[in-house]
Order: structure tokens, then sequence, then C-alpha cells
């Protein structure tokens, strides 16, 4: 009998996925739901929009069979400001590499146009992956990217792009859940009656 092989990663953009933004207002008239922020107050007190964060996110991500990874500009604040307010423990956060050429402004329309539209977070969370199977949650992720990285990917990977007017969904986290337990083998949790 062999050992299971690792999880597959999870790479999680906190920016539209956690925190939706961008909504009309007349979808959101009253603004956008606000949940209280418990742990790391002093944070979203000096973040308003850390309130956006639905808590019952932490336990939504834990529960999926996976490594999760923080990916996203925020880098090591993820850990300070947003996990604590979710639940999450402490992290891994993917080290973007220094913006240079086409990366200078991080990401403009021209910049993603001189790399034929794949973001430039794409090719850093490859080469993090090393090789494992791996799901980059992101708002930004558009084709370009997912032939790019299967392209240059020897794993399996699901580049699953969220709607940053909405944030995760019920539905985001059905589709997330099926693939990581297919990808790791994990059976799937029978749901309560």
């Amino acid at each position: 009998m062999t050992a299971p092989g690792p999880l597959p990663l999870l790479f999680l953009d906190v920016d539209g996925p956690l925190i939706p933004f961008g909504g009309s207002p007349e979808r959101f008239p009253d603004g956008y739901p606000t949940y209280r922020t418990g742990h790391g107050a002093g944070a979203a007190a000096s973040n308003p929009l850390l309130a956006r964060i639905d808590p019952w996110h932490g336990p939504r991500l834990l529960a999926l069979p996976c490594e999760l990874v923080w990916a996203t500009t925020w880098m090591d604040e993820a850990n300070e400001c947003v996990a604590p307010l979710i639940g999450l423990p402490q992290l891994p956060v993917v080290a973007w590499p220094e913006p240079s050429g086409a990366d200078a402004e991080w990401d403009t329309a021209d910049d993603r146009a001189a790399r034929a539209g794949v973001h430039w977070k794409t090719r850093a969370l490859v080469e993090w992956s090393a090789g494992r199977s791996f799901v980059w949650v992101d708002d930004e992720i558009t084709d370009a990217d997912r032939a790019w990285a299967s392209a240059h990917h020897s794993g399996q990977a699901l580049l699953h792009r969220v709607d940053p007017t909405r944030g995760l969904t019920d539905a985001d986290y059905g589709t997330l859940g099926e693939w990581l337990h297919e990808v790791s083998g994990t059976p799937v949790p029978r749901s309560a009656p």
C-alpha cells in the first residue's frame, strides 16, 4: 500500500473572492452586507472593507481537502488581518517577484497585452506549486491564464474565477470541493439530512 501524495494546493486571493467589491447600487442599495469582525477588530477599524468578509468562509475553506496558501497582494497582512476574522491559522504566503519590465506597475492593460493576456500571478503560482496539483481562486483569471498553466504545469490545475461583485458563493464552493475531492482521492462528505 502506498502512502497518499500531498493534498492539492489552494491559492487564495483576498480582494474579490473574500472581499466582494464593484457591485452596482441597484444590486446593493444599502451597500454590501457587513459582518461583526470579532478578532482583528483593530485591523477592521482601519480597513472597513474587512467587515465585508463572511466569517463562514473560514470553516468552508478548512473543510476542503487542500493546503491553503495566500496568493494575494495583501501578502503577510492576509495572516494578520484576514485569517483571524474567519478563523484560519497562519498560512503560507506566495512571495511575488519584484515588479520589473512588463510587470513594473503590477498589471496594466498594456502589460497584460505584452504577456499575451497572462496575469502577472500565473507564472509565480505555477512555479510555487512545483508540479503539485492546485486550485487558484481569484477574480482576475482569464482563458489566457488557463492556457498558460496547462502548457507549463505538469500537475492538474483548476483556475477558478470568482465574480468579484459576489465573492465566493455556494456554487463556487461546490465546484472547488468536487474538483479537490476528485484530485485528492478523498471521499466527498455526505450532507446532513
